[in-house]
């Protein structure tokens, strides 16, 4: 169709990127934004997975476009752009967090050891959270509400993979810890927001009937 805009897949997007960074440091500042663009909401979204506070959110997020934008001569195509973006997010909100909120405790659910050691109630019935229920207005307030009862380390991860989509390796790489510690703790932010949504899926389960034993709804 004429005039259409054509959505670019994954290897035309970086070399796009890698482009546009080059022509950045060659002087062309003003193209900075079309870089971070489509990249705004998941910076947000990172930063409010940690501080919990919309307007520290967004504080944190113009520093983290802002520390790109200053540092861009530094990064290298060793990792994609996105993911260093919010890489810089997630420590700007960290050293925020430190400074601001030395004195409060984390939840008790996180104050267990390292990984939390979480048991859910019903395990041998657990299913994932069907994908659908996720695009309910109702089950999406739910789940903001049973975010905050995380502690920040299932947290951050569940926001950055499953509602963000990174992969498990980028979102490694973002929170600077390993792959396994990745997995590990999406498995418990999953049983544990399950176990919290669970009254108000309770019909979810019933209606999803495309859902398959073994498929990833996420």
């Amino acid at each position: 169709m004429a005039g259409a805009v054509r959505l670019l897949d994954q290897p035309e997007q970086q070399m796009h990127e890698a482009a546009l960074i080059q022509r950045i440091r060659d002087g062309e500042h003003e193209l900075f934004y079309e870089l971070v663009r489509p990249y705004e909401s998941r910076v947000y979204s990172a930063a409010l997975a940690i501080l919990r506070n919309p307007a520290d959110a967004e504080d944190v997020a113009q520093e983290a476009v802002l520390k790109a934008f200053r540092h861009i001569r530094q990064f290298r195509a060793e990792a994609r752009f996105s993911t260093w973006l919010i890489q810089i997010a997630v420590n700007e909100a960290r050293m925020r967090r430190r400074k601001e909120h030395a004195d409060l405790m984390e939840p008790i659910a996180g104050r267990r050891d390292e990984e939390g050691n979480y048991t859910p109630r019903d395990f041998a019935d657990w299913r994932e959270i069907p994908s659908e229920s996720l695009e309910r207005k109702e089950i999406r307030r739910l789940l903001t509400s049973a975010l905050e009862s995380l502690s920040e380390i299932y947290r951050e991860v569940f926001v950055l993979r499953d509602m963000q989509h990174l992969s498990i390796e980028e979102t490694a790489q973002a929170l600077g810890i390993s792959v396994a510690a990745v997995k590990t703790r999406l498995l418990r932010a999953r049983l544990m927001l399950r176990d919290m949504l669970a009254p108000g899926l309770e019909g979810a389960w019933n209606r999803n009937v495309s859902f398959r034993k073994g498929t990833k709804p996420w």
